[in-house]
Order: C-alpha cells, then sequence, then structure tokens
C-alpha cells in the first residue's frame, strides 16, 4: 500500500506546483534503480537458487532459476510492449511533448490512459513486493521505498494532464492516488493465488521470476527515465548511492 499509494506523492507535487529539479528527479531514480539492481542481484536470485537447488539438485535447481529469471523478465516486457507508447509513463514522448497540450479533451484522455497504463506496470510491482516480505520483511523494506521512489515521478504523469485538462486539482490528485492501486491489488492477488501452493518450488520461481521483474524495470523504466533528465552522471552517482546503501543495509543484518 505504502509503495503503491507513493504515487499520490507524486499528485500532491502536481498540485501544488512544485515540480522538482531535473538533479534531483535523475538522482532518486538512479537511486531507485540502485537499490532494485542490488537485492534482485544480491538477495532475491540468490534465494531462488538456493530453493530450487534444495529440491532438485544443484545442476537442476540453477537452470530452474535461470529459467524463472528470465521468464519474469518476459512477463514485465510482455506488459511494457502491449502498453502503446503514447500512454506508456515510461516512454519519452510523455507530458512534455507539446503536441499533447493542445486540446483538452486529448490531455484527460492521456491522462486517464496514462493511470491505467500505471496500473499495468505497477501490478507485478505489488507482488515483488509481497514476496519479498512473505520471505524476509526486512528485504520487503527497501525494495517498497525503491518503488515508492520511482513511483513519485509515475504520479506527476497522471495528475498533470488531468488538471490541465478539467482545472481540477482534486480529481487530478484522486486519479495519482487511484494509479498507485494496482500494488497493493497485486500483493492480494500474489496472496489468494500463491498461498494454497506456497512451497519451496514455488517460491523458489516466484523469486527468482521477481528479480528477473525488478531488473527489467531498473534498466528499462528507471535508468533511463534518469538520463532523460540530461543528468547523465547525477543518474550515475545515484544509482551508486542506492547500491552502496542497500549492501550496508543489509551488511548490517547478517
Amino acid at each position: 500500500m505504502f509503495a503503491g499509494l507513493s504515487t499520490g506523492i507524486g499528485g500532491v507535487i502536481s498540485v501544488l506546483k512544485t515540480a522538482p529539479g531535473k538533479r534531483f528527479m535523475a538522482g532518486a531514480l538512479g537511486f531507485s534503480a540502485g537499490v532494485m539492481v542490488y537485492v534482485s542481484m544480491m538477495e532475491i536470485l540468490p534465494k531462488g537458487f538456493e530453493s530450487l537447488q534444495s529440491i532438485w539438485g544443484e545442476r537442476g535447481g540453477a537452470w530452474a532459476a535461470i529459467a524463472s529469471f528470465f521468464v519474469g523478465i518476459g512477463i514485465i516486457g510482455v506488459i511494457d510492449w502491449l502498453v502503446p507508447e503514447p500512454i506508456n509513463p515510461h516512454e519519452p514522448q510523455g507530458i512534455d511533448d507539446p503536441e499533447k497540450l493542445r486540446e483538452r479533451r486529448q490531455l484527460m484522455k492521456m491522462g486517464t490512459l496514462t493511470a491505467l497504463a500505471i496500473g499495468l506496470h505497477n501490478f507485478p510491482e505489488g507482488f515483488a513486493t509481497f514476496i519479498a516480505a512473505l520471505e524476509d520483511p526486512q528485504l520487503a523494506i527497501p525494495v517498497a521505498a525503491a518503488i515508492a521512489i520511482h513511483n513519485i515521478p509515475e504520479g506527476v504523469a497522471v495528475a498533470v494532464p488531468i488538471r490541465q485538462a478539467t482545472g481540477n486539482k482534486k480529481k487530478a490528485l484522486w486519479w495519482s492516488f487511484l494509479s498507485g492501486l494496482a500494488e497493493p491489488a497485486g500483493a492480494l492477488i500474489g496472496f489468494v493465488l500463491l498461498m494454497p501452493l506456497m512451497g519451496p518450488a514455488t517460491m523458489g520461481v516466484a523469486f527468482a521470476a521477481v528479480a528477473g521483474i525488478m531488473m527489467f524495470i531498473s534498466l528499462d523504466e528507471l535508468l533511463p527515465t534518469a538520463q532523460q533528465t540530461g543528468e547523465h552522471h547525477v543518474a550515475v552517482y545515484g544509482l551508486v548511492a542506492g547500491m552502496a546503501t542497500m549492501a550496508v543495509s543489509l551488511a548490517l543484518f547478517i
């Protein structure tokens, strides 16, 4: 719920007419990517290997984990591909394209579709947080925080066109919050579907797949969006800081 509804923070920023600077956005998105990359490769994926190898042996478990990792990438990749570029919140021609700002009806349509697109993207992120929390609540905290950070600009992407189209701040804020509800929905559906089947095999496959999902989000969405701010070095510094923060926080619990 916390990770998903952080889209509302973006809505609040839009309503208050306070746009975060490019350096802040580049650093925040890079930091979020760093956390997600590090936790995926150093914690979540190894847990998938461990669970699957305990069942199918070192070789069989390794191949199962590798397959699950790339299946996760494939799932989020298909979702990303199915969302048309004009309404994909992570594509360059977003809300700042002058052609999108000319007509009120077009803006309203774009804001609504962007909210739906964000919901589609956020669904597996809620599932990822759920799986992490199920195994280790301490691991879920940085995962949720990283997802929350990158949801803020998504809330901006929803709220700005709707506010411009309607002149209604409350409606813009409401839609930004609504778009984030897909994440707790993903967690809830993950709970309903997986709990009856939960075991070492299910957990191993889910962990490896979630690692793939988080890697795709980082490499296809977070880092490119950070780069689009024009603050390349700030984005990289944020990436390194995110990885370092995650490494230190995990080491403290060893």
